[in-house]
């Protein structure tokens, strides 16, 4: 019986072949050899590390010869009018960020799974770039994952295929590339790659996944350029809402450092993810202009161990986390791809989270401080019926604090809680939305709870209020966008964060409010990431 065997394959891009795909200065070996199983016209390189000590055997002071080697191969298949990539090892990180079509293999396991044997799903959250992988024990239908399409993009997704592909291969993986297992031998591989294409070009996966569309790849190479400058002036004029991120989920258990290179040698590295140190790093290689994108692809960033060995190293281009409106239509930029979000979607959202927002606010006065805490300070020292409890706590004993708000006031016959954020970056108001329903859901389940805003309150006017559940939560954000347009100033993302706060607090029948607060501070000039 043939033995199953695993194959990693991208699809390259129209305009990437074997010549330009690959990253300058990579040490691969293109092998020359005759008389192969190598498919016709097609291209292997190889990745021969030179074997060495691991470095735990001088660490400890061992004797023993050991050593440890790494090999791995890529082979270019050409396929009709493509170029398929065959990688084995490691080496797919020597293909250029670029070159390869993100969206291959999901969308041919998409359209090749089953959808009631699903094993498991990596997704992505763009609104904070958090990542998660959900497991089932048995083939599940994509429900069991609990998904939901209008806040989460899939980034891969393992199962078993439709009955129609089983004499392909029975499970597949796909992500930017396509995992799989075949027992064919090497002179009907070039036919299963043809086949491949075909199931990517389908568009079944509509019908077995109708809600995925929300969010959707661009593909257009026009749209693309157009988006691309439009991040390049975005790096320029340095929004809040332009950040980097690391585009994999990383095992936290092992202790690593960021490193930025390609622009030269740097002696500096940084404890985590800023784009304020990649701009540093510019600077100190003496940029101080970038008017070309193909940059972002050839400066990295480098994941590094305590000894500064490179775990992983990804463009920067990858690693920007982004969105932006263009023609009224709103694009979001992750992983080194841009994604169309569903227009009737966007409407819909306005059209429900619009009336929640204020046009004027009776004391949250416009911002002169730099930071959130002197901002609520302010606040209370204008205004005596305000209270602060900024940092305060109203966990149960023995669990993580929760603050019940920023701000807390009588208004309407309610205890207002009020909670402040500085910025619109999408992640920052990902915790803003959630904490003012976490601290709601604790203070209507929790007796303790309520008894510690009480003392924390210290007035009786509030006690009546507290005790019967009376409360309202107001949303302060500071910011210099312009208030007309509503929620259409927020990122996507943190729309549809603040709609699910929106009718979390609904169910509680707790009526809830957001206001623009005019921020008179040029944040340009302090690193807010970093507070």
């Amino acid at each position: 019986m043939a033995k199953s065997r695993g194959f990693s394959i991208y699809l390259l891009k129209d305009i990437f072949t074997p010549e330009n795909a690959l990253k300058d200065g990579h040490n691969l070996q293109l092998l020359a050899e005759e008389n192969t199983n190598l498919p016709d016209n097609s291209i292997m390189y190889l990745s021969d590390t030179p074997i060495s000590p691991p470095w735990w055997k001088n660490y400890w002071g061992i004797h023993k010869d050991l050593y440890q080697m790494q090999k791995g191969s890529l082979i270019f298949l050409p396929i009709d009018n493509n170029w398929i990539v065959l990688t084995f090892g490691s080496t797919y990180h020597q293909l250029k960020d670029n070159s390869y079509h993100y969206d291959f293999g999901l969308k041919t396991t998409l359209n090749a799974l089953d959808p009631d044997k699903i094993k498991s799903t990596d997704i992505l959250q763009p609104e904070n770039a958090k990542r998660q992988r959900v497991q089932s024990p048995t083939a599940s239908s994509l429900n069991f994952f609990d998904i939901r399409h209008d806040e989460n993009i899939i980034k891969k997704l393992t199962g078993a295929v439709k009955s129609e592909y089983i004499d392909l291969f029975r499970n597949a993986t796909g992500a930017s590339s396509l995992r799989i297992s075949s027992k064919l031998p090497p002179e009907e591989i070039t036919n299963l790659c043809k086949e491949i294409i075909e199931i990517y070009n389908k568009t079944d996966f509509i019908q077995s996944f109708p809600d995925i569309q929300n969010i959707v790849p661009v593909r257009d190479p026009d749209k693309i350029n157009q988006l691309n400058q439009n991040l390049l002036k975005a790096f320029e004029n340095a929004p809040l809402e332009l950040v980097l991120s690391i585009p994999e989920i990383i095992d936290y258990l092992t202790s690593f450092k960021i490193k930025f290179n390609g622009a030269g040698k740097t002696n500096s590295d940084y404890n985590d993810v800023y784009i304020a140190d990649y701009r540093a790093y510019l600077e100190e290689r003496n940029i101080n202009e970038i008017n070309d994108v193909n940059i972002f692809y050839n400066h990295h960033m480098s994941i590094i161990d305590e000894n500064g060995v490179q775990i992983k190293q990804f463009s920067i281009y990858k690693c920007f986390l982004y969105d932006c409106e263009i023609d009224g239509i709103t694009y979001h930029l992750t992983e080194g791809e841009w994604y169309l979000i569903d227009k009737e979607y966007i409407k819909k959202l306005e059209n429900t989270l619009n009336p929640y927002f204020l046009d004027s606010h009776s004391f949250l006065h416009p911002c002169d401080s730099q930071r959130e805490d002197n901002y609520n300070e302010s606040v209370k020292n204008a205004n005596t019926n305000v209270i602060c409890l900024d940092k305060k706590n109203i966990s149960v004993t023995g669990q993580t604090q929760i603050e019940p708000c920023d701000l807390i006031t009588i208004l309407g016959n309610k205890v207002n809680l009020i909670h402040i954020k500085i910025s619109t970056r999408s992640s920052s108001l990902s915790h803003l939305f959630n904490q003012g329903v976490n601290s709601i859901e604790l203070l209507r389940m929790e007796e303790e709870s309520k008894e510690k805003l009480k003392a924390l309150v210290n007035d009786i006017n509030f006690d009546n209020l507290i005790d019967k559940g009376e409360f309202s939560v107001t949303y302060g954000i500071i910011t210099k966008k312009d208030p007309i347009g509503k929620s259409s100033k927020l990122p996507i993302f943190s729309r549809i964060s603040l709609l699910r706060a929106v009718n979390s607090l609904k169910l509680m029948n707790i009526t809830c409010s957001i206001y623009f607060i005019y921020d008179n501070v040029d944040r340009k000039k302090i690193n807010i990431e970093k507070e």
